[in-house]
């Protein structure tokens, strides 16, 4: 028996909970992992309060991240005692997650765990981290160097975004911030943006075309914000969309992309291939100062996940949320 998150649906609704759960609930996998740390993540909260039909088959244990050690392997790329790291591949929604402390899993999903990081701060960098520096990555190979002008973060204070300007900013870029709560400038500060500005700036609905700024842009918001964001981008400027949190919607004309040459780039980290998630990571390693995992990362038990999974939706969470599932 082991403890984990499970999600339910029957005839009494939605409901998730700590519970104590037995090999049954695991799905078929070549890789048995004892798991040392998850996270809780945007989509994880989601799933778990049942704001969105994040998970499509139930039971489920959710959770998008993992780092564990290889207790039983059928596979030539692990043997026992690996550490191992895995984020998305559909995790947590249609395959049993790392909310709980043990995980069954596709050899094909893991990668090993980044020498550069300790099983707990590969956790703080998680999703959010690994997504912020695919953005990064997407902006450098698209042209755009630190000399070419200010870069803006949306959703400033959360795990993508967080990352994005800290990264961001040990590369040289000027990153400016845009967050709804103004009150956590000293933290986006710290973390070496240049400025911050209200996110009202930016959410409501906009013109078609707006004062040329922003060199590049990470947006993890989409709605008015993404397309705010794109209408005042530079001419050849690049943003990389890579979250909703506003909204599905892109209510947006062509106008920056015909006339200002602007380039939209979408940014899927679920699905992405293994070599460009070890070509992320070791650029994360090369980057992430250490000493920025206790400015952005909580940690907390697998018994609070389900309390703090809706402080995250009512956003009260700022940076990462680390789950020690052994607590």
């Amino acid at each position: 028996m082991f403890s984990g998150v499970l999600i339910e649906k029957d005839e009494q609704g939605y409901h998730a909970k700590v519970k104590q759960l037995d090999d049954s609930v695991l799905m078929q996998g070549d890789v048995t992992l004892k798991v040392e740390y998850s996270t809780l993540n945007y989509k994880d909260a989601l799933a778990i309060t049942g704001k969105s039909p994040v998970v499509r088959q139930f039971p489920m244990i959710p959770g998008i991240d993992l780092v564990g050690t290889v207790e039983q392997s059928d596979s030539p790329q692990f043997k026992v005692g690996d550490q191992v790291l895995l984020n998305g591949f559909g995790v947590g929604e249609v395959h049993c997650g790392g909310l709980a402390q043990k995980a069954r899993l596709q050899s094909n999903w893991l990668i090993p765990l980044p020498k550069a990081f300790s099983p707990s701060q590969a956790m703080a960098i998680g999703t959010a981290g690994y997504t912020a520096m695919l953005c990064v990555i997407a902006l450098q190979k698209n042209g755009v160097s630190p000399d070419k002008g200010e870069i803006l973060v949306t959703g400033a204070n959360g795990g993508v975004g967080s990352f994005a300007i800290h990264i961001l900013s040990k590369l040289g870029y000027t990153v400016v911030a845009s967050t709804g709560r103004l009150e956590e400038s000293p933290y986006l500060h710290k973390l070496g943006a240049a400025e911050v500005i209200d996110r009202q700036t930016l959410s409501e609905p906009g013109r078609p075309l707006a004062k040329e700024r922003w060199a590049g842009v990470i947006d993890s918001a989409g709605s008015h914000t993404l397309a705010n964001a794109c209408a005042s981008t530079q001419y050849g400027g690049v943003v990389a969309a890579c979250g909703l949190a506003q909204g599905m919607d892109f209510p947006a004309s062509v106008a920056p992309f015909i006339l200002r040459g602007v380039t939209l780039v979408g940014i899927d980290s679920v699905m992405r291939p293994i070599e460009d998630r070890i070509e992320a990571w070791q650029q994360l390693g090369d980057i992430i100062d250490p000493t920025v995992f206790a400015d952005v990362a909580v940690e907390v038990s697998l018994g609070d996940v389900v309390s703090t999974a809706q402080a995250l939706m009512d956003g009260q969470i700022r940076g990462r949320v680390i789950v020690n599932v052994n607590k």
